[in-house]
């Protein structure tokens, strides 16, 4: 038997919490559908399918408002899609760096606590207490 798909149905197939899914409904990712007498809005397939879409586009670091973006172009704008992913790479790049450099900051503050003898104060609250 068919079981209409409530918004808690949804939710459990996306795994995407409810709030979430009003959330995206508020912002215009995922349409509202038509509340019946009875109570219930029932969603449509498409309406899970999208969701996964947005849940895996987040994970490869896709914002909400570039997932609108990618939405927009669709299936059928190839080449506008590969660009748009093409700068969304190099802005991942680039915080990649940023990021390698932390770490190579964080690894040498963690040595010099490490070679502390004189125990007069911690090396790591100092250099980051410094201007």
């Amino acid at each position: 038997m068919f079981k209409p798909l409530t918004i808690n149905l949804v939710a459990k197939k996306s795994g995407v919490g409810v709030e979430t899914i009003r959330y995206y409904q508020r912002i215009g990712l995922i349409e509202i559908p038509e509340k019946p007498l009875s109570g219930y809005r029932i969603y449509s397939e498409g309406v899970v399918t999208r969701l996964l879409f947005i849940q895996r586009a987040k994970e490869l670091g896709f914002s909400l408002a570039e997932i609108v973006g990618l939405l927009a172009l669709g299936d059928g704008r190839c080449a506008e899609t590969k660009e748009f992913a093409a700068q969304k790479l190099e802005v991942i790049k680039s915080k990649l760096h940023d990021l390698q450099a932390i770490a190579g900051t964080l690894e040498k503050l963690i040595q010099s606590c490490e070679s502390n003898s004189t125990h007069q104060g911690c090396p790591i609250i100092t250099a980051i207490s410094k201007k």
